[in-house]
């Protein structure tokens, strides 16, 4: 099963933050040990969200917003994908995780395709092709 870790801040950043060094070697200890572990899949993190952008749509016509988004309670700040034979697996991994002030991780399971409706599969027969070709991109 396959699962995304998301790392949630109770507080926005300023938007040129970047982690300082000795979080980071922290940070860095909790991944090596999910990648030794052999359930690391991905990982990445975010810059702020006040140099984010947001395109919602009003009545099916977009709207675009610059950050930052005054009415956010959580923001994203990046995530880990893992594979793990359970959701309690997760979030053992999870409670692993260095603790850092207002932060917190949701832990979701990734749908997988064959989980779909036969219709649904029908509709999207293109999604297996698309998705190798993501993995074979350069630079991955």
């Amino acid at each position: 099963m396959r699962f995304m870790m998301i790392t949630k801040e109770r507080k926005q950043a300023d938007p040129d933050a970047m982690p300082d060094a000795r979080g980071a070697a922290t940070m860095m200890k909790y991944m090596e040990s999910l990648a030794k572990a052999g359930v690391l899949l991905a990982f990445d993190g975010l810059r702020s969200a006040a140099m984010g952008t947001q395109v919602s749509f009003s009545e099916g016509k977009p709207v675009v917003t610059d950050g930052p988004f005054p009415e956010a309670k959580e923001v994203i700040g990046g995530y880990w994908m893992i594979q793990v034979n359970s959701k309690e697996e997760a979030i053992e991994w999870a409670m692993r995780c260095p603790a850092f002030p207002d932060f917190a991780i949701e832990i979701r399971q990734v749908l997988e395709f064959s989980e779909f409706p036969a219709e649904v599969q029908a509709a999207a027969a293109i999604y297996p092709r698309l998705k190798a070709q993501c993995r074979n991109r350069p630079g991955t």
